[in-house]
Order: C-alpha cells, then sequence, then structure tokens
C-alpha cells in the first residue's frame, strides 16, 4: 500500500535510514519520500531505490502536503515538531518516548492493539512503544488473548542499536582497540560495551532502584494492555550485540495450560516465529532475528519452580524471545501503524462517498 506523501524526520539516523530500507523493499517511490533532518545533516544524499534522496533541513514547510511524518528522531525533536506536522494535515508516527504516556494519545503495536489507529480519526500523533516493549508484548499477547496473563518476569539483553547509530560505532571501535591490544574507551556509553555487560544504560531512580527502561516496560505493557493490574518484573541490561533484542521471559498465566496449549497459541501469534529444536539446541539468537521481521520464540517450557497439574498444565511457562530492535522494535512497526492509519483514512473516505 502506498502511504502518499511520506516526510521521514531524522532521515539519517538508525532508525531512519532503516524505515528508508523497508519503504524502499515495498517499492514506494522516491518523489512520495520527503528525507529531513537537523541542518548540520542538510544536503546529504541517501541512497534509494538506485537513486538518491536528499537530506533537507527540518522546517514547517517540510510538512505540506504530507500524508504521514515517521518521527525518528528524539523526543526534544518530537515534541517541537510533531503538532507541526498534525497541523499540516499529517497522521504522526513517532518512535521517540515523548508522547507515549499521554493518555489522548494511541500507543499501538499493530498486532496487539492496531484497532486503536482506525479509531485515531482524522490527523493526529500516534506513539510507537519502546522496543523491548514491543518485543515483548508481540510474543506474550497469543497466550494473553487465550489465557489471560497476571505477572511478567523479563530480563532484557539489548543491543547497542537502541542507543543509535554512534552506540554501534562505538561497539566497533572498541573491538577493534582491544582485540589490538588496546583498551575500550567508553564515550556513548559509561561503560566499555565491547565484550561486556552492564545495567542499561539510562537514569536510575534512587528511591526504587529501576532505570528508565524498565519503568517503561512496566508502563507501557499496562497502557497497552489496558490492564493497570498486570505484574511486570523486568531487569535491564545491555551486551556487546550491534541489533536485536533478547529478552528471557517467564509468564504467569490467568489459568493453566498444557505445553501443547501453550505452543499452539504462539504459533498462531501474528508477526512470530517459533525456533525451538530442543535435540539440536537450536533457539532464537540475535542473529538469527537481526535483519528480519518475525520475533522468534524458543526454550518454551514449563517453569520449573510450579508444580505440574494433570497433562502438564501449569500457570508459569518460560520463553527466549528475540526481535530486531530497529526492525519490528521501532521502523517497521511505525510503518505498520501507518498502513493502518492510510487505509482507514482512505475506508472513510470511501464511505463518505
Amino acid at each position: 500500500m502506498s502511504l502518499g506523501r511520506l516526510v521521514i524526520v531524522g532521515a539519517t539516523g538508525a532508525v531512519g535510514r532503516e524505515a528508508l530500507g523497508i519503504l524502499e523493499a515495498r517499492g514506494h517511490p522516491a518523489a512520495g519520500i520527503a528525507a529531513v533532518a537537523s541542518a548540520r545533516s542538510s544536503g546529504a544524499k541517501l541512497g534509494y531505490a538506485g537513486g538518491e534522496i536528499e537530506v533537507a533541513a527540518l522546517s514547517e514547510r517540510a510538512f505540506e502536503g504530507a500524508d504521514v511524518a515517521l518521527f525518528c528522531a528524539d523526543a526534544e525533536t518530537a515534541r517541537r515538531w510533531a503538532p507541526v506536522a498534525v497541523r499540516a494535515g499529517a497522521v504522526v508516527v513517532d518512535n521517540s518516548s515523548a508522547f507515549r504516556m499521554d493518555p489522548d494519545v494511541p500507543l499501538v503495536i499493530p498486532e496487539v492493539n492496531g484497532g486503536l489507529v482506525a479509531e485515531a480519526a482524522g490527523p493526529r500523533i500516534i506513539a510507537n512503544p519502546n522496543c523491548s516493549t514491543i518485543i515483548l508484548l508481540a510474543a506474550l499477547n497469543p497466550l494473553r488473548a487465550v489465557f489471560g496473563v497476571e505477572r511478567i518476569v523479563v530480563a532484557t539483553y539489548q543491543a547497542v542499536s537502541g542507543a543509535g547509530a554512534a552506540a554501534i560505532d562505538e561497539l566497533h571501535g572498541q573491538a577493534r582497540a582491544v582485540l589490538g591490544g588496546g583498551e575500550a574507551r567508553p564515550e556513548v556509553f559509561r561503560e566499555p560495551c565491547a565484550f561486556n555487560v552492564f545495567s542499561h544504560d539510562s537514569a536510575v531512580d534512587e528511591e526504587t532502584g529501576l532505570n528508565v527502561e524498565e519503568q517503561k516496560l512496566i508502563a507501557e505493557t499496562r497502557k497497552i494492555w489496558g490492564d493497570e493490574q498486570v505484574e511486570v518484573t523486568p531487569t535491564c541490561v545491555r551486551v556487546p550485540v550491534v541489533r536485536a533484542h533478547t529478552e528471557a521471559i517467564t509468564v504467569t498465566l490467568a489459568r493453566s495450560a498444557t505445553e501443547e496449549e501453550v505452543r499452539r497459541a504462539i504459533g498462531g501469534g501474528a508477526g512470530l516465529a517459533v525456533i525451538d529444536d530442543r535435540p539440536g539446541n537450536r533457539f532464537p539468537t540475535p542473529l538469527k532475528a537481526a535483519g528480519g521481521d518475525e520475533v522468534l520464540v524458543g526454550r518454551i517450557r514449563r517453569d520449573p519452580g510450579r508444580a505440574a497439574g494433570p497433562a502438564g498444565a501449569s500457570r508459569g511457562w518460560c520463553l527466549l524471545v528475540c526481535g530486531d530492535q530497529l526492525r519490528k522494535g521501532a521502523a517497521l512497526n511505525a510503518v505498520q501503524i501507518a498502513d493502518l492509519a492510510v487505509g482507514s483514512r482512505r475506508a472513510r473516505l470511501a464511505a463518505a462517498g
């Protein structure tokens, strides 16, 4: 589906470039894309469909005639410019944290609560959730739909791509330095990321001990599911992986299920692929997920801390999940939201005659 005239804000960043790659693969015409970024990137040229798209500086004129604006920039940029894009008549899909917890802004994973997009008639802002939340709920929503979910305990192992292009460059540079006998000198992160694992680099609340990433997982899960009672216990760490996040999940269902029932529910989940080869010890990995659109689910097993009921049924289940942070965790989810928004707009126009 063509998205009409599309503006990508932050087109030179990691998520912006990924969005361009997705649109190119879908055959979206270059003439229908305006790539904008900060003034220092103005005039840069980005390869697209055998040609180039020139980057323009972000300004009010950039949104004239836009149908959709994909914001792939920071929260400060989104707060300033997203309302400008809406006033120009665009549907804004924002990848930043700026509007996620605004009660008037839908927070959407298309496979989970995509129906909210159709309800959001006309130009407005729709928020893309945090990458870790998208991957977590994409995997768990099929279980919630069938059995209900009461509690989630999750440890995330997050790729450096979540911190942007500069973080990817830092990992590459540090790896070269260490392998050459030197030191890994951190600049983007507080800790060396090469050959290291460390607590997620977001700020830590001194009272609760939760970092910002963990707070997002809790708050966004409750908002997306519309369930303030669901318990979420996250621990978020960075690992020396370029792209694709990994999550180790233990979920408590509202009612017991057998392993066959759990596998059937996950296997039927939209946007999921099961990789669960016990004899071959083959399960999801970041490398398997990198560059793909599906969230990979494996290590499906009963929580060993819970006694099994009849036929091995249990309320507790463990999963290992991997998803590409730059695609389903960001750019792809945003494009999918744009698809729904444009489709619903066209349906309304058609119904109106």
